[in-house]
Order: structure tokens, then C-alpha cells, then sequence
């Protein structure tokens, strides 16, 4: 299951969507949740997974990567879509139980609610897999570069966001060497009850905690060692300037949204 776990890992590549500027990505990103929470029909959920498809296919990241990706978060789907259907009052009762009715605006919720998160899920890592997490960094420090005005610490905000995407993949590395190491010595992770299931994961939890700490005071030694004083003076190596790409993909993604909106003005 750790294996699984892809969130902040960047698959170089020299394809159209990796030679984005990451503010572009960045700005798409938050047009396609937009259109994702706009879109009130099949025919516009069928509309943006047409547009990931197309992303996927141009970024030669795969869709097994994505889809690999949403089994941490299996459970929360499922759990979701039964508690719209499950809980949805409405018109057409098609079966109930107690307290449980399944009605058909119940099952028209927890499929939208479905689709909605796993297209949410597999649009946002698509984004950290073809921009890498300094890329990333910088597009986000320039985006919100107005807020150093009413004095909020951009650089530094946006320099923890990057060692903490950075780093996940390391923790769960840790994490996966504890365990093999725990399961060496005998301990057992699958059998029992919750409570005994949650006992377990301590001798995981304390040795990953402490490799985390330790860690966090190696990178504040190298950074103070390097003379790192945050972002006041600090110059770029990679000034990002957008191109024609950039704007042809800013314009699509504009069109997108407001085709969902069009769909969903117009009832479909």
C-alpha cells in the first residue's frame, strides 16, 4: 500500500506538458477543480475526463500511474459515495432499510461525488507529476508574489510546501524499511482487532517520528551552513517567462470551464 503512495514524486519528461511554465499548470489546475465543482451532469464529467485523457495521453505519464494513486484513497471514495447514497433525502425511493434509503437522487449524488474526487485526485497528481517540486516552488512563489506587499512570507511559505511535497516520498520509503525491519522481528500488522491493529503501528510510528525529526535538523544545518536567510535578495537561476503554449493552454482551459458552466446553464 505505501508503494502506492505517488503524491509529490515528478517523472521527467520532455513532453508539452512537462515545458509548461508551472504557473500555467498551476492555473490550470485551479481551472479544472473549478469546472470539476461546476459540472452538474454526466455529460459534463464525461467532458473532463475527455480533457484528463487528453492531458494523460500528452504527457506520456500513463493513466496506471494515476489510477495506482487513488488506492491510498479507496477507502475514503467509497466511503463517501455510501454516505450519499445511503443518506441522500429525495423523490424515487428505490430501497430502504431503517434508516438507510437508497432514493435516485441518492444514486445521481454518490456517482457525481465519486467522479468528482477521483477526477480531483488524478488532475492534481498529474500536476506534481510533470512539474518537479522546485519548478513548482517557483511558479507558486510568483503567483502569490502580491501578498509580500501586505508583508506574508511568500518565499518562506512556498519554500515548506516544497520540502514537504519533496520529502514524502522519503518518509514513505522510511517507512516501508521500519516495517520490513518490525516484520523481521516477529511483529504482525494484519491480524487483530482495531485496537490492537493501532497498538502495532506504534514501534512503526516512534522510529519514523525520530528519523523525521532528525532529518528536519540536517536540512536546517546544511540551509544555515549555505547562508540561507530566506527570500529578501535572492536572485533566480531559471527566470520564468511565459510563451505562446502557455497562453494557448490558459485559453482552452478558460473555454473548458466555461463549456461546464454552458452544460450546466442549459440542464444537460
Amino acid at each position: 500500500m505505501l508503494k502506492d503512495i505517488t503524491l509529490g514524486q515528478y517523472f521527467p519528461g520532455n513532453t508539452v506538458a512537462h515545458r509548461l511554465d508551472p504557473r500555467t499548470k498551476i492555473l490550470l489546475v485551479v481551472l479544472y477543480i473549478t469546472a470539476l465543482f461546476c459540472a452538474g451532469s454526466f455529460a459534463a464529467y464525461g467532458l473532463m475526463a475527455a480533457v484528463l485523457a487528453v492531458c494523460v495521453r500528452v504527457s506520456r505519464v500513463g493513466l496506471r500511474a494515476l489510477v495506482k494513486g487513488l488506492k491510498p484513497v479507496l477507502f475514503i471514495i467509497v466511503f463517501t459515495g455510501l454516505l450519499n447514497l445511503l443518506f441522500t433525502p429525495g423523490e424515487g425511493i428505490l430501497w430502504a432499510w431503517g434508516p438507510f434509503h437508497v432514493t435516485e437522487t441518492g444514486l445521481r449524488n454518490a456517482a457525481f461525488m465519486v467522479l468528482r474526487i477521483m477526477l480531483l485526485i488524478m488532475g492534481t497528481f498529474l500536476m506534481t507529476y510533470t512539474t518537479s517540486p522546485i519548478s513548482l516552488t517557483d511558479g507558486l512563489e510568483r503567483l502569490l508574489s502580491g501578498l509580500k506587499r501586505f508583508h506574508v512570507p511568500v518565499h518562506e511559505l512556498t519554500m515548506i510546501m516544497s520540502i514537504a511535497l519533496r520529502f514524502i516520498p522519503t518518509l514513505i520509503e522510511e517507512t516501508d524499511k521500519i516495517m520490513s525491519a518490525q516484520k523481521a522481528r516477529g511483529a504482525d500488522f494484519e491480524s487483530g482487532n482495531l485496537m490492537e491493529k493501532a497498538r502495532a503501528l506504534v514501534p512503526i510510528l516512534v522510529p519514523l517520528f525520530i528519523s523525521a525529526f532528525r532529518r528536519a535538523d540536517e536540512l536546517a544545518t546544511a540551509m544555515e551552513c549555505r547562508c540561507y536567510h530566506g527570500g529578501e535578495g535572492r536572485t533566480k537561476l531559471h527566470v520564468l517567462q511565459y510563451q505562446r503554449r502557455d497562453y494557448a493552454a490558459l485559453t482552452l482551459g478558460v473555454l473548458i470551464l466555461a463549456g461546464v458552466i454552458a452544460l450546466r446553464a442549459c440542464g444537460l
